[in-house]
């Protein structure tokens, strides 16, 4: 298996990142600086036909979970092979939930953003998914569907930087990677196996995501055995985008306390 692309900053405990469907390694510029300055090292990764990062088929969240688990055994030499730090946002959360079901003996600690644990007809995400596929199947550009898109998932709070930054992601999906990423989100449930997720979670919510309300993300949290769920006001399904700081702060309280905790 050829392995995805990824950037990687920084020395300390490993912090790996996936993004959503939307996104691409950049996507977690904000997050990427700060964990790099604060003692972590930060990777983030493109994934399979995003970026420079090979296509794969079928293309499913089966293929991109094995893409996943090679690239956490292929950084063994930087990681000393003990467990690292997993954060998913959106679809790349659930990619983090097929990763930690299939290979809990990689990760450490497990951090799911305005994700699901299934997509269901009529839901947030189903719509979501409907929308995009409308706009690809009517020929409109990448750039003209960041545009229309971007101030739907958008709370009323979003820095204006970040916003752009999301933007900029959207606009350089490829759109048949687009296609078939939106495609597959209608086979994930994963419902039945949150039970057996038995690492220290955090799961946040953006007060005003569209996709995935915070109180799906409470629900999901309460079948997680001890995680905890937050809320970032103001923010939409894109927290780490729209507001970094606040973001920032949560994520670093968690992966100092869950790394207390398993030392």
């Amino acid at each position: 298996m050829r392995l995805p692309t990824y950037t990687m900053l920084g020395h300390g405990p490993v912090v790996l990142m996936l993004h959503g469907a939307g996104g691409g390694f950049r996507s977690f510029a904000p997050q990427v600086e700060t964990l790099a300055s604060l003692g972590f090292r930060a990777v983030a990764w493109n994934m399979p036909g995003y970026g420079q990062s090979a296509p794969i088929e079928p293309y499913g969240f089966k293929g991109l979970a094995e893409s996943a688990i090679a690239l956490i055994e292929s950084l063994a030499p930087v990681t000393g092979g003990a467990p690292l730090a997993l954060l998913g946002q959106g679809m790349g959360a659930m990619v983090a939930q097929e990763v930690v079901l299939r290979r809990p003996d990689l990760i450490g600690q497990l951090v799911l953003v305005t994700t699901a644990a299934a997509v269901l007809p009529g839901d947030g995400y189903s719509r979501h998914a409907e929308q995009g596929l409308a706009w690809l199947e009517q020929g409109q550009s990448m750039d003209a569907i960041a545009g229309n898109l971007l101030p739907q998932l958008c709370g009323p709070g979003a820095l204006p930087a970040g916003v752009q930054l999301a933007a900029h992601c959207q606009a350089q999906v490829p759109a048949a990677t687009w296609r078939r990423a939106l495609q597959a989100l209608a086979s994930f449930d994963r419902r039945a196996a949150l039970g057996l997720i038995h690492v220290p979670a955090l799961l946040v919510a953006g007060q005003h995501d569209p996709v995935t309300p915070p109180a799906s993300m409470q629900a999901m949290a309460a079948a997680i055995t001890g995680a905890q769920c937050v809320t970032v006001p103001h923010s939409g399904h894109l927290p780490h985008l729209e507001r970094p700081e606040e973001f920032d702060t949560l994520l670093l309280g968690f992966l100092r306390h869950a790394r207390a905790w398993l030392h």
